[in-house]
């Protein structure tokens, strides 16, 4: 029993403590029944709208080989500066066993034909000197070997491209070692020592082997959604705020805006560009996460309350806030502002307050 009466006490005394700390806070934070003020301050608003994207280099292109096999060595690593022709990969020749015979029979079928037409005309050449052959079947002769010839010299270079992986002779070079096709940074690389490679031809993409940037020229790429994008303009400053460096923000300008629209998930978006401004001590990686604000007007220094004290009329002109009475307990009294930008929280008044003057923030309401 004892036990009992000392726990009903020890509850007593807590909700007594409770009820205290409550009318405590009714009593500090209440301006009156039932509502609060705020006061008319000076500060900054922009109107902006989002983008949402990520930074991107300008130029990006992939490297593929032109030759088929496996790669037998890598000269770079990602995050190395390559220059123009610096080798990148070399691709040594796999072929099967069934191609090997192709080209060796090849080969030997063209330089068969070969024999044969120059056989033709060195007897060709000696029956004209002898007046037993017109000129017009001598040319035909000449021409067969000048073809046989060529069809030798073709049958050669591929034998030596399968079997090798370059050709060394004639006018063309063609050689294994994959190089830069330009300057820039080696952003990935997709392949190892030994994995295949499938050479890049008109009906197939081929194997990428790495992806190289100019990281020296970046931009921001990303989407506004259809509600704001009337509202933006080519040239509109841009505030870039990257997830990875959200204490270093990044100014930019707008640069292009889709003349069509995209389909995401239900919403309607426009793919934008903004050109990063030179000098800015931050440094950038190709993919960071970021946003950016488009400001299409800003002011400063104007007097401002938060927008949700202001009450519209049904027409949408007309404008009033409340404010306190003459005295505490008088009611509060409905005053006529004109107001000027907004940025959706904050909204700049134009006339019908002061700065210090004190607006009533009444309760929100309660929903049954």
């Amino acid at each position: 029993m004892r036990r009992i009466i000392r726990l009903l006490v020890i509850v007593a005394v807590l909700v007594g403590i409770t009820a205290a700390i409550w009318a405590f806070v009714e009593k500090r934070g209440g301006n009156g029944p039932g509502w609060t003020t705020v006061e008319v301050t000076r500060g900054d608003i922009t109107e902006k709208a989002l983008a949402v994207g990520r930074i991107e280099p300008r130029e990006r292109f992939q490297v593929k080989s032109k030759v088929s096999g496996i790669v037998k060595r890598c000269f770079v690593e990602v995050g190395d500066r390559v220059a123009t022709g610096d080798p990148l990969f070399e691709i040594a020749p796999d072929p099967t066993p069934q191609e090997l015979l192709d080209v060796d029979h090849g080969v030997r079928s063209a330089e068969a034909v070969f024999e044969r037409a120059k056989a033709d005309l060195e007897r060709g050449r000696e029956l004209h000197a002898q007046g037993l052959m017109p000129q017009g079947d001598l040319d035909r002769l000449a021409e067969s070997f000048e073809l046989a010839r060529v069809s030798l010299e073709q049958a050669r270079d591929n034998r030596e491209l399968t079997r090798s992986g370059r050709v060394t002779g004639g006018a063309t070079q063609v050689e294994t070692v994959i190089r830069a096709p330009a300057s820039g940074t080696l952003l990935s690389r997709a392949v190892d020592v030994g994995d295949p490679v499938v050479p890049l031809t008109s009906y197939q993409p081929g194997t990428e082997l790495a992806a190289v940037a100019d990281m020296g020229d970046l931009l921001f790429e990303g989407t506004v959604d259809e509600i704001d994008v009337g509202k933006i303009a080519v040239g509109m400053p841009c505030r870039i705020k990257v997830g990875a460096l959200p204490d270093r923000p990044v100014s930019g300008r707008l640069s292009r805006i889709a003349p069509q629209a995209q389909k995401s998930e239900g919403a309607t978006l426009f793919d934008v560009e903004i050109e990063l401004e030179e000098g800015q001590d931050v440094v950038l990686r190709a993919g960071y996460s970021a946003n950016s604000d488009v400001v299409i007007r800003e002011k400063a220094g104007v007097l401002t309350i938060p927008e949700r004290l202001v009450t519209f009329g049904e027409d949408g002109a007309s404008t009033t806030v409340e404010v306190p009475g003459a005295t505490p307990e008088a009611e509060p009294r409905t005053v006529a502002v004109e107001l000027g930008l907004s940025d959706g929280l904050t909204v700049e008044v134009l006339s019908g307050l002061a700065e210090g003057d004190e607006v009533v923030q009444r309760p929100p309401k309660e929903i049954s």
